[in-house]
């Protein structure tokens, strides 16, 4: 089934393409403006995307929220976690203001959370998983975006950040990984 992920993030693209394999994916064309995300939480912006690019493009849309919730910051930046460091923010800029917050002696739990939403004229569904970690204040690897060079997963045996992991070892243990094979499960139960 060919999907309009409902995004221009070409990071998203090539993390999900082979996820959501066998499903085609393509990027949302230009001329498509997704609507605010207002949402309260990651499942709620995912489906306000996936719903406007469907019924924008006439076809089968899938959309992903994530970010990052530190325990120190009670769960913050969360579903602000691209535009933390404000609107037009880098990655880098995010990830400095994410290290400046969180005090390096602290709590450095975190958890990047992934909510993948489906829509198509049968219906929508969602599915929502998470991968637990700490942080570093040594950003460290040059793979990955966002968060990635500071976020230790609870899953590396030895301390690699995200952005140390090869994209297949990143895929197996992510949050966007496993949001993707759980979507990927149900799509082939439900849509065959």
């Amino acid at each position: 089934m060919r999907l309009v992920l409902a995004t221009r993030n070409a990071h998203k693209l090539r993390e999900l393409e082979p996820l959501l394999a066998p499903h085609e994916l393509v990027l949302l064309p230009e001329e498509v403006d997704l609507p605010p995300e207002t949402g309260e939480n990651f499942v709620e912006n995912a489906l306000i995307k996936a719903r406007a690019a469907a019924k924008a493009t006439g076809h089968a849309a899938v959309a992903d929220d994530s970010g990052i919730a530190a325990a120190a910051l009670g769960g913050r930046p969360g579903v602000h976690s691209a535009r933390y460091a404000g609107e037009d923010a880098t990655d880098v800029e995010n990830l400095a203001k994410l290290l400046r917050e969180v005090s390096p002696d602290g709590d450095r739990a975190v958890a990047y959370e992934c909510a993948l939403a489906f829509v198509d004229a049968r219906g929508e569904l969602t599915v929502q998983e998470s991968c637990e970690g700490e942080l570093t204040h040594q950003p460290r690897g040059e793979g990955g975006f966002g968060y990635d060079p500071a976020f230790v997963p609870r899953d590396s045996e030895d301390g690699r950040t995200m952005a140390e992991l090869s994209p297949e070892e990143k895929d197996a243990i992510s949050h966007r990984g496993r949001a993707a094979r759980a979507l990927a499960a149900r799509l082939a139960a439900e849509r065959g």
